[in-house]
C-alpha cells in the first residue's frame, strides 16, 4: 500500500515511526513531515491546512489511504474532500469531527448517548472549569478553583470566541483510543498524558507535556469494558444522526468516586499518547487503519514513557525556530525513541521550529525502567533554553 501521513508534529513521526514498520507498505509519503519523518518517509512541502493542495498531492502519488493527523483538517473537511475524490482516508468527516469541533455538539450527543459527562454550569462559580467551544490546540481550558483564577478564565475563553462552564471533577485522568468504523471500534489500551508546564500540574496547560502506558490503577484489559461504556453509545448515536465516525476515536476520561466521566471527546489520535502507545504495539498498525477491525490491537507486556523537550517561553510562545540541537543521535543509541515535534534542518544542522521540540520515549519491563530510560535519553539531548518536566510518570 501506498501511504499520506499528514502533518508534522511527533504525533505525525510515531505514526510514520509504526507505519514504516508494516509488511503491507510499499510507499510511505508525508505532508509536510519534519526532519525525523524525512528519515522514514518522501516529506513534501503541502502543509495540513492546504485541503487542495493535499487532495491533489493525494491523487498524484495514487496513494491508497490517507492518514490525518491533526484536527483542524478534520474539522475543517479534510476527509470529506478526499472522499469525493475517491481517496481512501482514515479520519472523520467535518460532521462526524464535531465531537471535538464543538464542545457543546459533544455534549448534546453525550446527553443523547446516555453518557456520563460534566454538568454544564447555568452560573460561573469557583470551583470550576471553563472550556472554549471550538479547536483551542489543548489551551482552551481553565481549571478555576478560586474567583481570581475563574475571573482570568473567563477573559482568557472570551478572547477566543464561544464557551462554557462546568463542574470540576476530580480524580486521575486517562486517555483511551478506539479505532472506529460507524458502530464497530476496538481499543488501544489506556495511557496518562500530562497537560500543564510545571511539575507537579502547575502552571498553564500545554498541548501536552508527556504521557505514559501502561497505567498502575486501569489495566490494559479494561479497555473492552470501557468502550463498551463510552464510546460505542456515542458511535451509535452520531450513525443514528447520519453523521457516521470512520478514524480515531479518543475519549479523554476521569475516575471519579462516582465512577469514569468524560472530559472531552477527540476525533483524532492524542498527542502525545501516541507516542506511548505506539511502540507498544506488536501488530500491524496498517490494516488496522486501512478497515480491517476483525481483531483489536496487540499490546506487548512492556511500558512506555514519553517526556516533552519544549521551547523556553511554551505554551505562551510556539515560535522558538533557529536554535541548534544537539544530542539526539547519542538519545537513539541509548535506546530511546526520538520522535520530532518542532523542528528543521538550516544547512543540514538540526534546529528548533515549534514549541513542542523533541519527544523522548524511553521503553522498560516496567514503568519506572520506561521512566528512568527516558530521562536518561532526553538527558543526552540540549538546546539552548530547553524545558521538560522532571516529573513524568513519577507517581506510576
Amino acid at each position: 500500500m501506498r501511504v499520506l501521513v499528514v502533518g508534522s508534529g511527533g504525533r505525525e513521526h510515531a505514526l510514520a515511526w509504526s507505519l514504516s514498520r508494516s509488511d503491507s507498505l510499499d510507499e510511505l509519503h508525508a505532508a509536510p513531515g519534519n526532519p525525523g519523518i524525512a528519515a522514514l518517509a518522501h516529506c513534501h512541502p503541502v502543509r495540513a491546512d492546504d485541503q487542495a493542495a493535499l487532495v491533489s498531492l493525494a491523487r498524484e502519488l495514487r496513494v491508497d489511504l490517507v492518514v490525518v493527523g491533526p484536527e483542524a483538517p478534520l474539522v475543517a473537511g479534510l476527509a470529506d474532500e478526499l472522499r469525493h475524490r475517491g481517496v481512501a482516508v482514515f479520519g472523520p468527516s467535518a460532521a462526524a469531527a464535531g465531537i471535538e469541533g464543538s464542545k457543546s455538539f459533544a455534549k448534546e450527543v453525550m446527553e443523547a448517548a446516555g453518557v456520563a459527562t460534566a454538568a454544564t454550569l447555568p452560573v460561573a462559580r469557583p470551583p470550576c472549569v471553563v472550556k472554549v467551544d471550538g479547536l483551542a490546540a489543548g489551551k482552551g481550558v481553565w481549571v478555576c478553583h478560586t474567583q481570581a483564577e475563574l475571573d482570568a478564565g473567563l477573559r482568557a475563553a472570551q478572547a477566543l470566541g464561544p464557551f462554557h462552564v462546568e463542574e470540576l471533577l476530580e480524580g486521575p485522568e486517562l486517555s483511551l483510543f478506539a479505532v472506529a468504523a460507524g458502530e464497530t471500534a476496538v481499543g488501544f489500551p489506556p495511557a496518562r498524558d500530562y497537560k500543564r508546564i510545571g511539575d507537579g500540574d502547575t502552571g498553564p496547560n500545554t498541548g501536552g507535556i508527556g504521557s505514559f502506558s501502561p497505567l498502575p490503577d486501569v489495566a490494559d484489559d479494561e479497555a473492552p469494558e470501557i468502550l463498551e461504556a463510552v464510546h460505542l453509545p456515542v458511535l451509535r448515536e452520531l450513525a443514528h444522526r447520519g453523521t457516521p465516525f470512520q478514524g480515531l476515536l479518543y475519549a479523554g476520561l476521569m475516575r471519579t468516586e462516582d465512577g469514569l466521566r468524560v472530559i472531552e471527546f477527540n476525533c483524532r489520535f492524542g498527542d502525545p499518547e501516541t507516542q506511548s502507545l505506539l511502540p507498544r504495539l506488536e501488530s500491524d498498525l496498517l490494516p488496522l487503519l486501512a478497515g480491517d477491525l476483525s481483531r483489536p490491537p496487540e499490546i506487548a507486556d512492556r511500558a512506555a514513557v514519553t517526556v516533552v523537550l519544549t521551547a523556553p517561553d511554551y505554551p505562551a510562545r510556539s515560535d522558538y525556530s533557529g536554535t541548534p540541537i544537539e544530542g539526539v543521535a547519542d538519545a537513539e543509541a541509548a535506546g530511546a525513541l526520538v520522535f520530532h515535534a518542532g523542528t528543521a534542518l538550516h544547512d543540514g544542522r538540526l534546529v528548533t521550529n515549534g514549541g513542542r521540540i523533541l519527544n523522548v520515549v524511553g521503553l522498560g519491563a516496567t514503568v519506572d525502567e520506561a521512566r528512568s530510560a527516558a530521562y536518561d535519553a532526553a538527558g543526552r539531548i540540549d538546546f539552548a533554553g530547553m524545558h521538560l518536566r522532571t516529573d513524568i510518570a513519577a507517581n506510576a
